[in-house]
């Protein structure tokens, strides 16, 4: 499935000039500009540091595109690093995505970088730490731990370990890393502060040991640096200027600048925070979305419903799409939730201009044209793309036996019904106007609609003007492709997923209908589709062939509906 989209690798990019951020820059654009007008630094090295244990979603991507690019506004370089200090949950399967997802978004790092790559120096600052007694062995069990770390109006207790003498430490920590003890039986802690009113200054923990093999220093390890150990000490060793993170963060900047203080860095970089992404009727706990996956509740990381990276490539997203969402969010410092019909605006206006137009069927009943002969076919011209006349038209078999949806048919319709309908008149789309003969049913359902044509009409137009408000979209029964369209909605049914009621966990709101598959027919075009790029099907939706396909059985996700809630929405407002 993957070859059907795989990225191929990119060059390095050159550097683009510096220049000044634009009228309207954002607080981290003003911090960057300032820092280089004052001399603070000469030039400007980001990075992006996912953890490898799991697929990126929607959230990472708005990181992406600030850390690559601010890099970029003020011609400076971004690292693509893997904080890879965890190795009971991490995987080359993810590094690999990883990588394939930043390429396809469009971005370019400069030094490809890996937390495993410094592990040894972590380990001389920690013995650093240790024998200037900023650092001690705790033989106390996880639980114990955890019980004498207070709460936000309660100081922590000191641990009995704590006044180990330093020489003594330094044994024991050279004992963690021969693999003399078992997981759990010991920790190496930081020694700062057990009252401090900031709970992540209390000893924090900054070794564990881990007897897994990692999956890239395979098993030369079995102690491993905890994640605010190394970041900071990460940043230092490759140069980064501006450290950014989401807000989460922000009460652990007083960390990292302990850990930066303690020891001798190479460099000092400095950390700004940000308001992380909260999407409507999603999650993005990573947490969560593997247990979708490993609980089968969607069909993998890339499942069209899911927010990831690759489930929104595979929905029909295109790089662009989400690089304008991320920069019509903006960047604060304040949460906020946003509405995922902006996600789908963005891409329905990109599609608009850019997908070509193809009928499919996704209801049908069969429609005959009584005065049209019956091996007579005419190849009809129909434009690709209204929006673009530089797309040209293509051909489409039109003749006695065709295709139309249900609902365009109705025997008793309601006021305002301008479809077909007994004593009615409709255009079939690029081709003739027709009226109503008879229907046939079965079990009290239509089954065939008998119409006909007026033979002057062809492209849609009466000869004597008459005018005609209704217009179906139509296939050719005897010239057609069958099809499956996946149908998607929201994966959730709440709004906002940060307010789940009392009780309730966050699959209690799963969405039943967020996948309907229905079996319909296309015109015979669409196989020419290419996988993953837009196609209209009229007022249908936005549609791209799933990498699922093959050249026997077509499937097309939709990727977003016609209907834009969101402009509407802002027009109201």
């Amino acid at each position: 499935m993957k070859g059907w989209w795989t990225v191929t690798d990119l060059e390095k990019p050159e550097k683009p000039e510096k220049r000044s951020p634009e009228k309207g820059a954002n607080f981290l654009e003003e911090i960057i500009q300032r820092d280089l007008d004052q001399g603070v630094v000469r030039e400007v090295v980001t990075r992006f540091p996912p953890e490898p244990n799991g697929y990126l979603h929607i959230g990472h991507a708005k990181s992406i595109c600030l850390n690559f690019g601010l890099a970029e506004k003020f011609g400076g370089r971004c690292n693509l690093r893997f904080d890879d200090t965890n190795p009971a949950k991490e995987d080359d399967e993810y590094v690999r995505s990883i990588e394939e997802d930043v390429r396809w978004l469009g971005f370019k790092w400069d030094r490809l970088c890996f937390a495993s790559d410094y592990f040894e120096q972590f380990y001389q600052w920690a013995v650093e730490l240790t024998s200037k007694g900023l650092a001690y062995v705790d033989f106390q069990s996880p639980e114990e731990i955890r019980r004498t770390r207070g709460t936000l109006t309660e100081p922590g207790i000191e641990s009995p370990y704590r006044d180990t003498p330093p020489e003594e430490n330094l044994k024991l920590l050279e004992r963690m890393r021969s693999g003399e003890f078992e997981e759990g039986q010991c920790v190496l802690r930081a020694k700062i502060d057990m009252k401090s009113p900031n709970l992540n200054m209390r000893d924090p923990v900054i070794y564990r040991i881990l007897k897994r093999s990692h999956h890239r220093t395979g098993d030369k390890w079995c102690i491993y640096p905890m994640y605010d150990f190394a970041h900071g000490y990460e940043d230092a060793i490759e140069g980064v200027t501006h450290s950014i993170c989401t807000l989460e963060f922000q009460d652990h900047r007083p960390l990292y600048d302990w850990f930066l203080d303690n020891v001798s860095v190479p460099h000092r970089p400095r950390q700004y925070e940000f308001a992380r992404l909260n999407l409507s009727h999603t999650v993005m706990s990573k947490r969560k979305l593997l247990e979708l996956v490993e609980s089968k509740i969607v069909s993998g990381w890339d499942d069209p419903r899911m927010p990831t990276v690759s489930g929104l490539r595979r929905r029909g997203y295109t790089p662009s799409s989400i690089r304008r969402f991320c920069e019509e969010i903006g960047v604060s410092k304040a949460d906020s939730l946003v509405d995922v019909e902006l996600l789908q605006h963005c891409l329905r206006e990109e599609l608009n201009k850019t997908a070509p137009r193809r009928m499919a069927v996704l209801n049908p009943i069969r429609l005959t044209i009584l005065n049209w002969p019956e091996d007579q076919v005419d190849m009809v011209p129909g434009e690709n793309n209204p929006e673009d006349p530089s797309a040209g038209t293509r051909l489409i078999p039109f003749g006695r036996d065709l295709l139309i949806e249900a609902e365009d048919f109705m025997v008793d319709p309601p006021k305002g019904y301008f479809r077909l309908q007994p004593g009615g008149e409709v255009r079939l789309k690029h081709g003739y106007l027709v009226r109503y003969v008879s229907h046939r049913e079965e079990d009290g359902r239509v089954t065939e609609v008998l119409v006909e044509a007026d033979l002057q009409s062809r492209g849609g137009e009466a000869p004597d003007g008459r005018r005609v408000k209704g217009t179906l979209h139509w296939v050719n029964a005897r010239r057609c492709v069958p099809i499956t369209a996946r149908l998607y909605d929201h994966l959730f049914t709440l709004r906002d997923m940060s307010k789940m009621e009392e009780g309730k966990d966050y699959k209690d709101y799963l969405n039943p209908n967020s996948l309907v598959e229905v079996k319909g027919f296309g015109e015979e075009a669409l196989r020419d589709a290419e996988p993953l790029k837009g196609i209209q099907f009229l007022r249908h939706g936005y549609f791209c062939l799933d990498p699922d396909s093959s050249k026997d059985h077509l499937i097309f996700n939709r990727s977003v509906s016609l209907k834009d809630s969101w402009a509407k929405a802002q027009k109201k407002g």
